[in-house]
């Protein structure tokens, strides 16, 4: 125990002496990376819209099945609604909202929207049809041969789901995770949705515990590659636990937290693998609260920091030249803004190194410009951001602008092959990133460091709000 406590105040003091001051406008990332948001939407798009390139879109969602799956957020630059990802992206900006609320200022009640756009659309996946849980809408593999914008979608909005003879603990676990920390979020502000909230989620997470197995094995092609569920369901069971242990303060979901703890030694955190998140926010209590029952999720969430940050001798991360976290080569930001979550949100927890962050975490100013080529990787951040995105409405022009219906192979060789920028700005959108060379080729057929995603966003949504609230 004392040799990972010595490794955590070495690293974050190497946090400490790596800041340098410096003059990002966080308040503004922090509006724009909520806003984002406006720009996955799926369904009928309300006055308020603010990314006005965009039009209603999905509106027969769930047809099919004879339901009404309309609403939700597409999850990257396809036309593809994975609740999978979904959910978790409707965690993390829930957990954002419940630790930093009070920093974001007027950007709560835009928060608060973002996630409502998500959880109404969860409550008709899990309430709809007893027995059973609707996991996606859409072919991917339909989907992904096309290039049109979403208010043209003309392929097969194929409807898939979860029962109890075809199990999906992984997505039940994540979506009750997200309804139970939704309900949080709305406990002041909308009690009686919150109380839908937290009841759906226990009867979401019941489900998940009661018919176990994988979607992977229940849906195959429909999710795999795309969204499999690699860590398996354990993660997911665990996680959602703990949230309703959150959310409830249960003794219930207490045993459950302790009968599911696992061995496990990640190091990182995402849509997939929640174990380091779960530890997390399972060692608050013990980092707050002193409280001794916790200590083993605190060991944990420790070892975890001990395996991410750099001068600890126990560290398994590797760094660019330029001090970029890098983990896996497709989409590596997905795992820099998660992680970065989970620093912030444990260097808030610990009090000894509460204070530690005066101009903000190096991966976000990172993120936003402070790196080797000076490029934003938050599209309309500062001056210099990816101007050619893997993203279907942004790189196709707006129904306003072309009123002609574009095909499915029609958005291919006039927009998706050109070199032009991006008619149209997803602003607030983070992008995969740049290689392990601290390079980006800004091409919009290279998904894998030009597309953005909402669990990209939804992770860096709390730190922005932190970083601002230090500086306001």
């Amino acid at each position: 125990m004392r040799k990972i406590s010595f490794c955590l105040s070495l690293s974050f003091s190497f946090f400490l002496l790596g800041f340098v001051q410096c003059n990002l406008n966080y308040n503004d990332a922090l509006a724009k990376s909520i806003l984002f948001f406006e720009g996955q939407r799926s369904g009928k798009l309300p006055p308020s819209q603010r990314i006005n390139w965009r039009s209603s879109s999905g509106l027969s969602d769930g047809l099919l099945a004879h339901v009404d799956l309309t609403g939700g957020y597409y999850d990257a630059g396809d036309n593809v609604k994975f609740n999978f990802p979904m959910a978790f992206t409707t965690t993390m900006l829930s957990w954002s909202t419940i630790e930093y609320g009070r920093r974001m200022g007027p950007e709560l009640q835009n928060a608060r929207a973002a996630i409502r756009w998500a959880t109404d659309y969860l409550l008709k996946c899990a309430r709809t049809t007893p027995g059973k849980l609707y996991v996606g809408v859409g072919d991917p593999n339909v989907d992904h041969k096309c290039w049109e914008r979403p208010e043209d979608m003309d392929t097969v909005r194929s409807v898939y789901s979860v029962s109890a003879s075809n199990p999906g603990s992984d997505v039940a676990g994540e979506t009750a995770a997200a309804l139970a920390a939704a309900s949080m979020v709305f406990r002041k502000a909308d009690p009686n949705y919150s109380k839908l909230l937290l009841s759906t989620a226990k009867n979401v997470f019941q489900f998940a515990l009661q018919y176990k197995g994988s979607y992977n094995d229940s849906l195959g092609s429909a999710v795999c590659p795309f969204y499999c569920s690699y860590s398996g369901y354990k993660d997911e069971l665990l996680w959602g636990a703990a949230w309703l242990f959150r959310a409830t303060n249960q003794i219930y979901y207490y045993n459950l937290v302790n009968s599911l703890g696992a061995d496990d030694q990640p190091d990182l955190f995402s849509w997939d693998n929640k174990y380091a998140g779960a530890h997390v926010l399972l060692s608050r209590s013990a980092l707050l609260n002193d409280d001794k029952n916790y200590e083993q999720h605190k060991v944990k969430a420790e070892n975890f920091m001990c395996k991410i940050l750099p001068n600890s001798p126990f560290t398994t991360t590797q760094y660019t030249q330029g001090g970029l976290m890098y983990k896996l080569p497709h989409s590596n930001l997905q795992y820099v803004t998660s992680i970065t979550f989970l620093l912030t949100t444990y260097a808030k927890y610990m009090k000894s190194t509460k204070h530690t962050f005066n101009c903000g975490n190096l991966m976000v100013d990172y993120i936003l410009g402070e790196n080797p080529i000076r490029m934003s990787y938050m599209v309309g951040f500062g001056h210099h951001f990816p101007k050619r995105i893997h993203h279907r409405g942004s790189s196709l022009p707006s129904l306003a602008s072309h009123p002609q219906t574009i095909g499915c192979d029609g958005g291919f060789q006039p927009f998706f092959y050109s070199a032009n920028p991006d008619p149209n700005i997803l602003i607030g959108a983070i992008v995969g990133g740049p290689d392990q060379n601290d390079c980006f080729p800004d091409e919009r057929s290279d998904y894998s460091h030009s597309e953005p995603a909402t669990y990209i966003n939804a992770a860096i949504v709390g730190p922005l709000a932190y970083f601002a609230g230090s500086w306001n």
